[in-house]
C-alpha cells in the first residue's frame, strides 16, 4: 500500500479507531520487547556479574582461614552460575556462537521491534514512541520492585 493511500486512510479514521490502533501498537511493543529482553538481559546481567566477581577478589584478601575458604567456595559457585548463564544466553541468541550469527528467531524479534517502533512513529508520532518506551521501562521497574520471593 502506498504512503499516500495510508495517509488518506489515517486522516479518515475515527477517534475510537485511533484508540484501538494505539492500544494494539502498545501491546505489540510490549510483547516483542519482553521476548527480546528475556534473551538480552542475560548478557547485560553478565556484565554486572563480572564487575561483582572482580570486587569479590578484592574482598577475599581481608579474610583468613575458614572464612576465606567459605568465601572462596561461594566465589567458585558464582563463577559456575555465570558460566551457565553465558552458555544459555549464547544458545538462545546465536545459531553459531563463534561467528555470532544470530538465530532466525532472535533476528526476527529485532526486526519486528524496529518495525513496530516505525509504525508507532507513523501512526502516533515520535513523541508517543518516547512515551511508550518510558511506560514500558516504568512497568518493568515496577514489576521488579513489587516482586516477592516465594519461599
Amino acid at each position: 500500500m502506498s504512503t499516500v493511500v495510508i495517509t488518506v486512510k489515517k486522516m479518515r479514521r475515527k477517534r475510537s479507531e485511533d484508540n484501538l490502533i494505539r492500544r494494539y501498537l502498545l501491546w505489540c511493543y510490549k510483547m516483542t520487547k519482553e521476548e527480546l529482553e528475556r534473551i538480552d538481559r542475560k548478557f547485560t546481567q553478565l556484565e554486572v556479574d563480572d564487575f561483582v566477581l572482580h570486587d569479590f577478589h578484592g574482598q577475599i584478601k581481608a579474610l583468613k582461614g575458614k572464612d576465606r575458604e567459605e568465601f572462596s567456595k561461594k566465589i567458585d559457585e558464582f563463577k559456575v552460575y555465570m558460566a551457565k548463564k553465558k552458555q544459555n544466553a549464547d544458545l538462545e541468541k546465536f545459531s553459531d556462537i563463534e561467528t555470532k550469527k544470530l538465530k532466525p528467531h532472535y533476528f526476527y524479534l529485532e526486526k519486528r521491534l524496529s518495525a513496530i517502533e516505525k509504525a508507532i512513529t507513523f501512526f502516533l508520532g515520535a513523541g508517543d514512541l518516547k512515551k511508550i518506551r518510558n511506560l514500558y521501562d516504568q512497568e518493568m521497574t515496577r514489576r521488579i520492585l513489587e516482586s516477592r520471593e516465594h519461599t
